[in-house]
């Protein structure tokens, strides 16, 4: 009975390590930024590793007043990518403190 309590305390630790290793990566991805960006960069996104909207530029050319529309969609689009960058490098940066665990609800 003895040996499970010792590794159970191992296992508690090692998550604790785990999670403040965590906590540092998410904090430093305030700091990363991704750019996303449509209609051969005439829409460009910038966002931050936790997926705040930092930046969206918007190139004179794309602006018609008579097509509204296609620059909304511009735009959605160029976020949508943008955002898809943000998930995949909180992923790449997340992922390697958690590989080889199988944790409900992580990735």
């Amino acid at each position: 009975m003895r040996g499970g309590m010792n590794n159970m305390q191992g296992m508690m630790k090692q998550m604790q390590k785990m999670q403040k290793k965590m906590q540092e990566e998410q904090e430093k991805l305030k700091e990363e930024k991704v750019e996303g960006s449509a209609g051969g960069g005439m829409v460009k996104v910038i966002v931050s590793g936790d997926k705040q909207v930092l930046d969206v530029e918007v190139a004179e050319e794309v602006v018609d007043p008579d097509d509204v529309d296609m620059l909304q969609d511009l735009i959605v689009a160029a976020t949508n990518e943008a955002m898809n960058k943000a998930d995949e490098l909180t992923s790449e940066r997340l992922g390697k403190h958690t590989q080889g665990l199988n944790i409900p609800g992580m990735m």
